[in-house]
């Protein structure tokens, strides 16, 4: 087992790794930008190191100020958390070569999912189709070989950044006269988000479910899918509200259990065949009756792994860690069974009705609900510490379980009512979604299970998706 991790991360997965570690008794190093000296997971540490100013490409994003911090606390472990560097090959090339574990996937498979190109290619050879679309960069300078790939797919289309993921670099093309200027705009958006400028282009799926799946790989043969989670409440391709198991009525009776098997089986397939190592999510899109498209692989741990851990009892970040450490997976891993119901609501600093846009400012109120077996409270805020522009909007993840998907989602409302958090910027008050969250879990549409990821963009705007 490691004896020391650092965590090249901040905010509530920081927080979140650090809790785990502490239980494992093992010691911890933080590391911060000067925006985050006063921040939780600075304290929760045993050793903190400051690493630069605070935007990221002057801190967090700093490979050698990072690989320097965990020599001079004698680290010899990292955490990247998700985000940042968590996917990053170069990243963890320098941690291995600095004779420090990686806590994560070997370089060689980040390198075969962080590019999404690539990552279809695995996907086909596994098994795992993903939507028809170009095997190859798009030229977008070629705009006449451009527009006749997309006739080829046809309209809607999606246009999206062969470097990385979270829904940046991606737009949706309703008409050919609209792709030359999202090819520009993908392009650029990858270029400056992750330093690659390839586009590719595939079949936009109408009314799409976004469904993933977690899997464990120990690197010597033992691989588990913990189950899906439905992840379709999304603004911006990026999500806010997630659960598990699924609702989707294709997942009903018999069939949809066929379904449901056949699914994680294909997950396994994918990140097997690639010698996956770790934790990581296998994305995949759903179409209205059931088919599956394969998304891509994030090879880290998800924003929204406290849902599948609430469902299974087991900790990933535990089990990340002794994957990491040479251990096999457990018994209790490999013979899990899933449990009830849990449902996720990412708590942030933005505002619904201005399009989402984020809001600065500082902490000026704060209360949780009492946590307990049935409610986590995922958080690295804290009352006075100002909510920056440099980083994600985040501020919390309030999680619910219960025996059965209303329960749960009843256990979610009545923790966001009992929820204060008031944000206070240069011009008053701020704005978070901590209502509108609420508003989600009341709709009839959510309720039902009836959702795609059209849905959480058209409430807000006061026209549900139809």
């Amino acid at each position: 087992m490691l004896k020391k991790i650092l965590v090249a991360n901040r905010g509530e997965i920081a927080c979140r790794v650090l809790r785990t570690c502490k239980r494992l008794g093992i010691a911890t190093v933080a590391v911060y930008s000067d925006a985050d000296a006063g921040a939780p997971h600075v304290a929760m540490a045993d050793e903190a190191v400051r690493i630069g100013p605070p935007p990221v490409r002057h801190s967090y994003l700093v490979i050698h100020a990072i690989i320097e911090a965990a020599r001079a606390t004698g680290a010899d472990g990292i955490h990247p958390g998700y985000g940042l560097l968590s996917e990053n090959e170069a990243f963890a090339e320098a941690v291995l070569a600095a004779g420090i574990t990686f806590i994560g996937p070997p370089p060689a498979v980040l390198r075969a999912f962080g590019d999404k190109i690539l990552a279809r290619e695995h996907a086909r050879a596994a098994g795992a189709f993903p939507p028809p679309g170009t095997n190859d960069p798009i030229n977008t300078t070629d705009l006449e070989t451009a527009h006749r790939a997309a006739s080829n797919i046809g309209f809607p289309l999606l246009v999206k950044a062969a470097g990385g993921g979270g829904g940046i670099g991606m737009q949706i093309v309703t008409e050919p006269f609209k792709l030359a200027r999202a090819l520009t705009a993908c392009s650029d958006r990858g270029r400056a988000a992750f330093g690659d400028p390839r586009v590719y282009m595939e079949r936009y799926i109408e009314r799409p479910r976004h469904i993933e799946v977690q899997v464990l790989c120990d690197g010597q043969g033992g691989a588990v899918a913990l189950g899906e989670r439905e992840c379709s409440v999304q603004r911006r391709h990026q999500k806010i509200v997630e659960e598990s198991p699924s609702p989707a009525s294709f997942f009903e009776g018999d069939a949809g259990e066929s379904r449901r098997t056949g699914l994680h089986e294909s997950a396994l397939r994918v990140v097997t065949a690639a010698g996956y190592v770790g934790a990581g999510t296998v994305e995949f899109v759903a179409a209205e009756g059931g088919e599956f498209y394969f998304l891509e692989v994030n090879a880290r741990l998800q924003v929204e792994h406290c849902v599948t851990e609430m469902c299974t009892g087991l900790d990933l970040v535990e089990h990340q860690i002794r994957i990491a450490s040479g251990e096999p997976l457990a018994p209790e891993v490999l013979g899990h069974t899933h449990r009830g119901h849990s449902v996720e609501a990412r708590l942030c600093a933005e505002d619904p009705a201005k399009n989402f846009a984020p809001q600065p400012g500082r902490i000026t109120a704060l209360r949780w609900p009492a946590a307990g077996d049935d409610l986590r409270i995922e958080t690295g805020v804290a009352e006075g510490l100002e909510v920056t522009p440099f980083y994600d909007p985040l501020l919390a993840k309030i999680v619910a379980h219960g025996p059965t998907r209303d329960e749960a989602i009843a256990r979610l409302d009545r923790a966001l009512a009992e929820t204060t958090l008031e944000l206070t910027g240069p011009a008053g008050p701020a704005a978070t979604n901590l209502a509108f969250l609420r508003q989600i879990l009341g709709d009839g549409d959510f309720r039902g299970g009836q959702y795609d990821t059209r849905f959480a963009e058209a409430l807000a705007a006061g026209k549900k998706a139809g």
